[in-house]
């Protein structure tokens, strides 16, 4: 027997105390079999160094990326990848990110899967393909596109050509005034916000454009960030400007909420249609209230389960994903216009995330 600290005991001079050797050893010998049976196991399920693999969120403030993440830790634990999870502290923390690609490259992942919160990150994502690991970028786009191997996302420029569509349908030859709430200069902004206008039928609003187009028919801009607070406050402020506002374009649900409560304390809760992109289950909740008159529903999961396949196929064969993956979108509404391809609240409550 050995103390804690792993020195001999000192022999008891009583010999009559002392236990048979014969005993001692055969505890020695279940002991050292023991340690090598856990050895064994412990080395059984670690995965190989080549199949570690970093996800790395803007936030974990957000639903969207909280089943992301929930989705991804399922994927790996199937795949037998050892899978390493950072996010930044708010949406924009780009230090954070930069932190977390810098240490997991250090503990030997080889495939970083990243939602960028900015193109302060750029760099570090170099140097990591440098050292030969695969960085897929998931959800948005990195500026410029190429600084990563490949992107997994939703066709942001499709969604909001989607709900454009769809909106263009229901005013017929009605003249929309409309408020674009939640843009700003990101690319998943820059796309969304542009596919709606060309959606619509409005000129200008190309997918190669990288800013946002701002035809005569919008009459007001405001930045909500996503958030449902800031959203409300935008549609506040649009209202005051411009009071005849009877479309409402956002960025995402939450927004899409805020922007309610603005038009309902105005008065005006009735006189602009909202339309949004998201596909979480208080939107599609939101769409079967009325409160939204349709969403485009996109799936993190898939971009997960996507992310995961890729780094297993890296780990396997040494071949990398490049180029833009569409991991899908569905337009979810209750009043289907002639045409449109939409999906039904029931059928997106069965497909939604977040709760």
């Amino acid at each position: 027997m050995r103390k804690k600290n792993g020195a001999p005991r000192r022999p008891d001079s009583n010999v009559s105390k002392t236990k048979p050797r014969w005993i001692l050893a055969a505890c020695i010998a279940i002991t050292a079999a023991a340690l090598l049976m856990a050895l064994v196991w412990t080395n059984f399920m670690r995965a190989p160094s080549n199949r570690i693999v970093g996800l790395i969120l803007k936030t974990e403030q957000n639903p969207f990326f909280v089943t992301m993440k929930s989705a991804a830790i399922d994927a790996a634990r199937t795949r037998n990848i050892q899978l390493l999870t950072a996010a930044g502290r708010y949406d924009g923390d780009t230090q954070a990110q930069i932190d977390a690609i810098e240490s997991m490259v250090k503990a030997g992942a080889k495939t970083l899967l990243i939602t960028p919160n900015g193109s302060a990150i750029n760099d570090a994502i170099r140097k990591a393909r440098g050292e030969g690991v695969m960085v897929l970028a998931l959800d948005g786009a990195t500026n410029p596109p190429d600084v990563v191997d490949g992107l997994l996302a939703t066709n942001n420029y499709e969604a909001g050509f989607m709900i454009g569509q769809y909106a263009k349908a229901r005013f017929s030859n009605k003249r929309p005034q409309i408020a674009m709430i939640g843009t700003d200069a990101h690319a998943v902004g820059v796309a969304r916000h542009n596919g709606f206008l060309a959606g619509l039928g409005l000129p200008g609003a190309s997918p190669a454009l990288a800013s946002l187009a701002t035809p005569p028919e919008v009459v007001c801009v405001g930045n909500s960030l996503g958030d449902r607070a800031r959203g409300q406050a935008a549609m506040a402020q649009c209202l005051r400007s411009a009071p005849d506002i009877n479309l409402v374009y956002t960025i995402n649900e939450p927004t899409a909420a805020g922007v309610h409560e603005a038009l309902e304390s105005a008065g005006n809760a009735n006189d602009a249609m909202i339309v949004s992109i998201d596909g979480g289950c208080p939107g599609v909740r939101d769409v079967g209230a009325g409160i939204i008159a349709a969403t485009a529903q996109q799936y993190p999961a898939m971009m997960a389960v996507y992310g995961l396949d890729a780094a297993d196929t890296y780990a396997r064969t040494g071949r990398k994903v490049t180029g833009n993956t569409d991991t899908g979108v569905n337009l979810i509404t209750e009043k289907r216009e002639p045409g449109d391809k939409s999906m039904t609240v029931a059928w997106g409550l069965a497909n939604c995330w977040g709760g």
